[in-house]
C-alpha cells in the first residue's frame, strides 16, 4: 500500500497518542502515583514552576518519605525523569523544581541566584514546601540534582538551620571541602551524603589540573569520604562504597559512586540510578522494597521519544495536506520538481567545493557566535539568554556565508529564478508565511494538549526537547527567531533551488549529500572534543568547550532533518519558504524555551 500524505498524517497523530499515553503510564507507575503540575509562590516571594508526585501509598497516616530532585544549567524539571520516576514508585513523594530562570520558573535577577533570600535558586523552596504537606514525614526529606542542581543541594545544606534536609546526594558536582580557613571540613554534618562523580565529566572533580577520572585518588575526594578529616595518613577509601560514622549521635553515610560516564550522560544512565536509588533507601527508607535494578524509566523515555518522530512527520505531512485547501493550493507546484542534471565540470567542483568549507567554517563560526552572543547578552536585555543568542549568532554567520556563496553561485552559474521558486509574487510569499505559522501552531497544539491530557512531552535525553511552554516565551522566541529565519531560508534556498542536482541513479542523493554538510561540522566537532577527552581526560580548549560540545548533540540532529523536511515540501511547492520559516521557527522554540533566562 502506498502512503501518501493524509495516511502519514494519520498515522504521525497516533504516533503522539501513543507516546503521551504510554509515557503517561509508567510515570506514574500504572495509575499507583498522581501526577501534579504546578506553579506555587515560595517562602522566597518567587514562582516555582515544578511537578509534584505522590504514591498513593502516601497518607496522612502513614506519611512517607520526600526527595526534590533539580536539573543542571540550561535544562528543566522534566531533565530528572529518571529519577522522579523510579523515586515515586518506590514511595518517595517527589517534587521536580525547574530553578528559578529555568523553565516556567520566575526570572530572577542573575547576580541573585544563589543570595540566601533565593532560598538555593529555589530547591531549599522546594524542601519548606514538602515540610508543609500533611502526607510527608519531614524527618526523612532528601535532596539531589544534577550539575548545578547539585550546586544548589549543596547550598540548601549550608542554608538548612531547621535540619529540615536527611540526606542529600550530589550528581556530577562537587561537595565544598574547605572551610573559610583552608581546612578540610564535614559540610554535611550528620546528614547522610554522596556524590555521583562521571570518571569523563566536562566540568568538574578535577584537582589540580588532573582528569575527572582521577577523583577518586585526591584528597577532596578521600576527605569527603572520611567524614570531612584531613586524609593524610589516613587509609584510602574506594568508591562504590557505602561507609558509615556516628556524628553527633546519628550514623552518617558517605559514598562516592564513579561512573564511566559523561557529565550530560547522568540524566541518561541506569547504572546512576542503581547508586541513587541505593544511597536514598538507606538514608531515608523506601517505604516500597523494590530493587534498585528494577527500572521502568527508559520505557518512559521510549514513549517520549516516539513522540519526537511523530511531532516531525506531522509537520512535514500537515505541511502537504495543508496545500488541499482552497486557500493554498495557489502554492502547490503546477509541474513536478525534478532535479538538476547531473553536475560536470566546474559545475560539479563548486558544489563540493561550498559543501566542505561550509562545513570547514561553520566549526569557527561556532567559537566566534559562542562569544558575540555570550558578551552581547549581558547588555542586551532582550537578547538575555546567553545560549540562544550564541547559538543564533552562529546560525546568522552560517546563513551569511550560504547567502554569499548563493550569490556567487548566481553569477557563474544563473538560474531562472521564478522557475526555481526563489522568486514569488507577493500573494504566495504571504500565503506561504500563513501555511507554515498554521503548521507550526499545529504542531505545538499537538504538544500542548499531550501536556494538558497526559503531563507528558517529547524529548530525548540531549537530543530534543519538545515540551508545553508559559506565555512569556512567545516574547524572546519573536526576538530570537530571525537569527534562526535567516540561516534556515538561505539553506533551503541553496539546497533546494541550486544544489537539488542527480547523482548517479538515486534521484535523492544530493538530499542525502546536502544533510550530510550541515551535519557534519557539529559531528565533526563532538567527535574531536570526546575523543581528545577520553584519551586525555581534558577537552579541546578546556573547560571552555564542555557547554558547548553538549549544546552540539541536538544541533546535529535538527540541522540534517531541516534539510529533509524542508526538501520534501519543496518537492510539492517549488517554494523553498515554507519548510525553512517552519523549521526556523520550531529550532528556535526549541532553544528558546529549554534554557536559562538571566
Amino acid at each position: 500500500m502506498k502512503l501518501n500524505a493524509k495516511k502519514l498524517l494519520v498515522i504521525s497523530l497516533i504516533l503522539c497518542l501513543i507516546s503521551s499515553v504510554g509515557a503517561m503510564i509508567f510515570q506514574t507507575d500504572f495509575g499507583q502515583v498522581e501526577y501534579h503540575d504546578m506553579t506555587f509562590v515560595t517562602a522566597s516571594g518567587h514562582e516555582l514552576d515544578a511537578l509534584l508526585l505522590v504514591p498513593k501509598t502516601a497518607t496522612v497516616d502513614n506519611k512517607a518519605p520526600a526527595i526534590v530532585v533539580s536539573h543542571g544549567w540550561y535544562n528543566n524539571r522534566e531533565m530528572q525523569d529518571l529519577n522522579y520516576v523510579e523515586y515515586a514508585r518506590r514511595g518517595y513523594v517527589v517534587l521536580a523544581i525547574s530553578m528559578y530562570g529555568h523553565g516556567d520558573s520566575e526570572v530572577i535577577e542573575s547576580n541573585t541566584w544563589w543570595n540566601d533570600e533565593n532560598n538555593a535558586n529555589g530547591l531549599y523552596d522546594g524542601v519548606k514546601y514538602l515540610a508543609t504537606l500533611p502526607y510527608v514525614d519531614k524527618t526523612r526529606i532528601g535532596v539531589t540534582g544534577h550539575s548545578n542542581g547539585a550546586l544548589a543541594c549543596r547550598e540548601a545544606v549550608l542554608q538548612d538551620d531547621e535540619g529540615l534536609i536527611a540526606a542529600a546526594l550530589l550528581v556530577s558536582n562537587d561537595a565544598v571541602y574547605y572551610d573559610e580557613n583552608g581546612n578540610f571540613y564535614n559540610q554535611f554534618g550528620s546528614r547522610d551524603a554522596a556524590i555521583v562523580a562521571c570518571q569523563y565529566d566536562e566540568f568538574f572533580h578535577r584537582v589540580d589540573g588532573k582528569a575527572p577520572r582521577e577523583y577518586i585518588n585526591q584528597a577532596t575526594a578521600q576527605s569527603f569520604l572520611h567524614f570531612g578529616k584531613d586524609p593524610a595518613g589516613l587509609e584510602k577509601r574506594t568508591a562504590d562504597t557505602f561507609y558509615t560514622e556516628t556524628i553527633d549521635g546519628k550514623e552518617a553515610i558517605r559514598a562516592i559512586f564513579n561512573p564511566a560516564i559523561t557529565h550530560p550522560w547522568a540524566h541518561f544512565s541506569t547504572i546512576t540510578v542503581n547508586f541513587s536509588v541505593d544511597f536514598f533507601n538507606r538514608a531515608l527508607g523506601a517505604p516500597n522494597n523494590i530493587a534498585n535494578t528494577n527500572q521502568i524509566w527508559q520505557f518512559k523515555a521510549a514513549f517520549n521519544a516516539l513522540g519526537i518522530v511523530g511531532f516531525f512527520m506531522f509537520v512535514a505531512c500537515f505541511a502537504i495536506v495543508l496545500l488541499e485547501l482552497p486557500y493554498f493550493s495557489i502554492l502547490k507546484s503546477e509541474d513536478p520538481v525534478e532535479a538538476w542534471p547531473a553536475l560536470e565540470g566546474k559545475a560539479a567542483k563548486r558544489y563540493w567545493k561550498k559543501g566542505i568549507w561550509g562545513a570547514v567554517l561553520s566549526i569557527p563560526f561556532y567559537f566566534i557566535g559562542f562569544i558575540i552572543g555570550y558578551v552581547l547578552s549581558m547588555f542586551i536585555p532582550i537578547w538575555n539568554q546567553g545560549a540562544s543568542f550564541a547559538i543564533g549568532a552562529w546560525s546568522a554567520l552560517c546563513g551569511l556565508f550560504t547567502y554569499i556563496t548563493i550569490r556567487g553561485n548566481n553569477k557563474k552559474f544563473p538560474v531562472d529564478k521564478e522557475e526555481r521558486g526563489i522568486k514569488l509574487g507577493k500573494e504566495k510569499l504571504w500565503r506561504s508565511i500563513v501555511l507554515s505559522l498554521t503548521v507550526v501552531i499545529g504542531a505545538f497544539a499537538i504538544v500542548f494538549l499531550s501536556d494538558y491530557l497526559f503531563l507528558t512531552d517529547y524529548r530525548l535525553w540531549c537530543f530534543a526537547t519538545i515540551r508545553a511552554f508559559d506565555a512569556k516565551h512567545i516574547w524572546k522566541i519573536l526576538a530570537f527567531v530571525p537569527f534562526w529565519l535567516f540561516y534556515y531560508i538561505a539553506t533551503s534556498v541553496a539546497n533546494n533551488c541550486y544544489n537539488y542536482t542527480k547523482m548517479g541513479k538515486k534521484p535523492w542523493s544530493s538530499v542525502a549529500w546536502n544533510m550530510f554538510f550541515a551535519a557534519i561540522g557539529p559531528v565533526f566537532m563532538i567527535v574531536v572534543q570526546y575523543t581528545t577527552f577520553f584519551i586525555s581526560g581534558k577537552m579541546v580548549l578546556d573547560p571552555l568547550t564542555g557547554i558547548m560540545g553538549i549544546w552540539l548533540f541536538p544541533i546535529a540532529i535538527i540541522l540534517p532533518l531541516a534539510v529533509l523536511i524542508s526538501h520534501l515540501i519543496y518537492k510539492k511547492t517549488k517554494n523553498p519558504y515554507i519548510g525553512s520559516i517552519i523549521m526556523g521557527i520550531i529550532a528556535c522554540i526549541l532553544t528558546v524555551t529549554n534554557t536559562l533566562t538571566g
